[in-house]
């Protein structure tokens, strides 16, 4: 089939659309191993392309020779870039120069980005100069990599948005009080937003989900990229990443639109922001798909138009760091920290606890951070899920002991004074029916290991079963929380009854 192909481009047969149709072939490597056999000796055909008369044929010519890599691609390439008068075809030489060794051109290539810089813009050559500008700071950015940044900023006043479920931002709002009692906040939809004297709490809020800051001078705007980067590069951002952290600039950065438009549309609204923000900030700011130091979340509003936060890259969010290895069916430790945030009341220091499904360890981490036990067990039918949870728990320097065992036909001399687990539910060749039988069995078998005074913590993805099964098995649900109506999850804090009576 490739040879085939390769045929094609020595008889100059639909070369344009051949050279597209070589390109996606070769994604298979025997296939790109084929190609390399043929083009050895021969590279001068794919060369002389890079002069056809159809500017379409000398774009798919340039990343095709990327694809395959040669070295010696790379000069005739960079020259075709210098000549190219189509500016459509410009950012895809690039895209290929950035498949070599180019250290060469690396001096070149940033005095191209600095005259860039300073073209003016028309409607017509907009789109082409924003995807020149974004392939220009890539390469460089992989040239001479990042001077990164260190946040300094603990001790500065912010105004900021914590991201939080939905329903528990009160919650969240009350542990932030509790921990920086001078912070004014205030409850909206997405999560709480205050204004606070520094950020040295962070580390001891575990309930919210993420952490955004507000920027003096970034208003609400319509959503079109030439305003909204003229409205950034107006306002106090510069000021802001100076005020948080060390060092010189400039500084690197990505943007995330939260919008309901589609992808592509999104796509192109990204990179034309990200370059009218290169060139409005005279490189001060530089976009890169990675090693980013920020990123502007601009988010799009009922009216159309957008607001526009900053998440800082700078702040490690250290507070589950001790979380190094994971399972495909482990809950976030966020979510782990609101489970034991919501049971809080019902736990009790120095509780015997036991965890049946306890996965990679998660779940009985957080409840010894909100309240601390005493002997606590985990046991999972997976090994590989123990094992983990070992590396996990000793990462958090605390005490666990666990076993891999099924909890079914797990034993022990004494009861416990409370059970914590996220129950399993439906993922991969596992159905509901089966997930069902096991909470049947489950509500069989717990009692056993409980003492009078026990309280059930359950996480659920499938509150339904809990309500169905609970009270026939002797069980009362005391309190439950909707922690997603979307996702059917729930946390159940269950107590058993005997002969009637609620046990105390």
């Amino acid at each position: 089939m490739i040879k085939q192909k390769w045929d094609q481009i020595i008889k100059n047969q639909e070369v344009r659309q051949t050279l597209s149709s070589i390109r996606k072939d070769i994604k298979d490597s025997s296939q790109r191993n084929e190609l390399m056999r043929l083009v050895k000796g021969e590279e001068e055909i794919l060369i002389a392309l890079l002069d056809a008369e159809d500017a379409k044929t000398r774009k798919n010519a340039a990343l095709l020779m990327g694809d395959i890599g040669e070295q010696k691609f790379l000069a005739p390439i960079y020259t075709a870039y210098e000549t190219e008068k189509q500016r459509f075809v410009k950012s895809s030489y690039l895209a290929a120069i950035g498949k070599f060794d180019y250290s060469a051109y690396a001096e070149s290539l940033k005095e191209r980005l600095s005259s860039l810089q300073q073209i003016e813009m028309t409607t017509e050559n907009q789109k082409h100069i924003m995807e020149e500008l974004h392939e220009l700071s890539n390469l460089i950015v992989h040239s001479e990599g990042t001077h990164k940044h260190t946040f300094t900023g603990w001790n500065e006043s912010y105004e900021i948005v914590l991201i939080t479920n939905r329903k528990y931002a009160d919650l969240v709002k009350e542990q932030l009080m509790e921990l920086a009692p001078e912070s004014k906040t205030r409850v909206f939809g997405a999560g709480i937003q205050a204004c606070v004297k520094n950020l040295n709490w962070i580390k001891e809020l575990r309930t919210y989900q993420e952490i955004l800051f507000v920027v003096k001078g970034m208003k609400t705007c319509s959503l079109e990229p030439v305003g909204v980067a003229a409205m950034i590069s107006r306002s106090g951002l510069l000021d802001f990443l100076s005020k948080g952290h060390g060092g010189a600039r400039p500084y690197y950065f990505r943007v995330e639109l939260k919008s309901k438009r589609n992808l592509n549309e999104k796509s192109k609204f990204v990179k034309r922001l990200s370059g009218q923000l290169v060139k409005q900030s005279d490189g001060v700011l530089i976009n890169t798909t990675d090693n980013y130091e920020f990123e502007l979340r601009v988010i799009e509003n009922k009216e159309g138009n957008c607001n526009v936060l900053v998440k800082l890259f700078t702040i490690k969010d250290m507070r589950f760091s001790y979380r190094k290895e994971v399972i495909p069916a482990s809950i976030k430790p966020v979510n782990a920290a609101l489970c034991t945030a919501l049971a809080k009341d019902y736990m009790k220091e120095d509780a015997q606890v036991l965890d049946p499904f306890c996965g990679v360890g998660s779940m009985l981490i957080e409840r010894h951070k909100a309240v601390r036990a005493n002997t606590t067990y985990g046991i999972d039918i997976q090994e590989e899920a123990i094992v983990k949870a070992r590396k996990n728990t000793e990462a958090a320097g605390q005490i666990i002991h666990y076993i891999n065992r099924d909890f079914f036909r797990f034993q022990h001399e004494y009861l416990f004074d409370e059970v914590i687990t996220d129950m399993p539910f439906p993922i991969g060749r596992v159905t509901e029916d089966e997930v069902l039988e096991l909470y049947q069995r489950f509500f069989m078998m717990v009692p056993r290991h409980l003492k009078e005074d026990a309280v059930l913590i359950l996480y659920s993805h499938n509150g339904d079963f809990v309500k169905q099964l609970a009270p026939g098995h002797g069980f009362r649900i005391v309190n439950e929380f909707e922690v997603s109506r979307r996702e059917g999850i729930y946390v159940f804090i269950l107590k058993e009854e005997r002969q009637g009576v609620l046990k105390s």
